[in-house]
């Protein structure tokens, strides 16, 4: 909203210091510290509300060291992330940009989903809260939102490079064009990014258009299968590392700070063009609601590091997850996601071998056995007798590893 307001300003009454506001940067920059200050501030006013409504943390006594201690702990606390990002999206981003509207939408849709589970387990004492068929019902529907939105808006498109011998004959022209010259018109396409590939494009439409020609349009469909996919996993993902204080939220805002470098560069015509990588229009304005996001969950690990003032819930883990997975696929990196989330990555496969494995053991020998000492990964470390705080930051070690190497894919293929 001050994004038009300082835009009105500027053109009717020359105000000054109007224009900054046209800048992606200078509002990146606002974003950020208006919401680490309403996360730190505001924070520990919805804890102390959390603790007076006694929204506290049921423990399940799985034998690891300190958890007792956690019991009664305020829980919810997704509820600060999410106010905390959305304030100063709602204030400094163009909100008729449709990929600010489509992570609006996917903040309150999974938002909700796990407020409402975060609810029945805390006021009608129900330990499994939510039904996982519901839960799953609800990505599969956010994916259902954002796969048809992302293939059939019209403002989602890409600009390819024109053909080498064109690009070199307008630059023996004119050696100084603008690189805007240098690339096709704007144009619906499927196609994505593959990390590690050489030409490192990949068209969805491809999977089924070998059959027959005619089925690219239904290419759509693919697309949409790809987006629940995507969308479940990396929410799941986010809710089983979501385990120890500052682990998920640490994680996250690692995770996120390079999609937005990716979203930056990405619609930025000129450095889409140094990189030679796909240029999305629009697609910066990601970075807003990146920043803002970014900060919210920094300000968030303000209250929940070791030992934590609050646990974020299904509330914040899924919401976390589910934007983590929409930014992902709206810059077209959805392919990186093994890589850049390698930890959501190895806690859901830690609990799908040790689960598998059991079982098949048990049904061989009659009797389970464990790959792991506990699963999710991180309660192997803590079993094992790593201090929680030390599992964290060797996982946030390895997070930051991870990003780099994602980011080097934008030269590596």
């Amino acid at each position: 909203m001050l994004y038009y307001l300082f835009e009105y300003l500027e053109k009717e009454f020359q105000f000054p210091g109007a224009s900054l506001f046209g800048y992606l940067t200078f509002r990146a920059a606002i974003a950020i510290i208006l919401s680490l200050l309403i996360s730190t501030i505001y924070g520990k006013r919805i804890i102390n509300f959390l603790r007076r409504q006694q929204v506290g943390e049921t423990i399940r006594d799985l034998g690891l060291e300190g958890q007792v201690e956690k019991a009664g702990t305020p829980t919810m606390g997704g509820i600060i992330i999410i106010m905390a990002t959305l304030i100063p999206v709602l204030l400094l981003a163009k909100l008729d940009n449709v990929y600010i509207l489509l992570l609006i939408v996917t903040t309150v849709w999974m938002g909700t989903i796990g407020f409402i589970d975060d609810y029945i387990k805390k006021f009608k004492n129900d330990k499994e809260g939510l039904k996982g068929r519901f839960k799953v019902l609800g990505q599969v529907g956010l994916g259902i939102i954002v796969g048809t939105t992302l293939y059939f808006n019209d403002h989602v498109t890409i600009k390819e490079k024109l053909p080498v011998a064109q690009q070199q004959e307008i630059l023996m022209e004119d050696p100084n064009v603008l690189p805007s010259k240098l690339f096709q018109e704007e144009e619906k396409s499927t196609k994505t990014t593959i990390p590690f590939v050489k030409g490192n494009e990949f068209d969805y439409a491809d999977l089924i258009t070998w059959i027959h020609p005619d089925l690219k349009q239904y290419a759509w469909i693919v697309f949409v299968i790809v987006a629940i996919f995507i969308i479940t996993a990396v929410s799941n993902g986010a809710n089983l590392t979501d385990g120890i204080d500052g682990l998920a939220a640490g994680t996250s805002a690692i995770i996120v700070l390079t999609l937005g470098i990716f979203a930056w560069v990405s619609g930025n015509i000129i450095f889409s063009d140094y990189l030679n990588i796909m240029y999305i229009p629009r697609v910066e304005e990601i970075t807003i609601y990146i920043t803002a996001f970014v900060g919210a969950l920094i300000g968030f690990l303000w209250y929940n590091t070791y030992p934590a003032q609050v646990f974020m819930g299904d509330t914040g883990s899924l919401t976390i997850g589910g934007i983590i997975a929409v930014i992902a696929i709206a810059v077209r990196k959805e392919w990186l996601i093994p890589v850049l989330c390698g930890i959501f990555l190895a806690e859901n496969l830690s609990v799908v071998l040790q689960v598998s494995y059991f079982k098949y053991t048990k049904k061989k020998f009659g009797e389970g056995r464990r790959i792991f000492k506990m699963s999710p990964l991180h309660h192997h470390y803590q079993k094992s007798g790593y201090h929680e705080s030390k599992i964290v930051t060797r996982f946030w070690i390895v997070g930051i590893l991870l990003a780099i190497l994602s980011i080097v894919t934008l030269k590596i293929r």
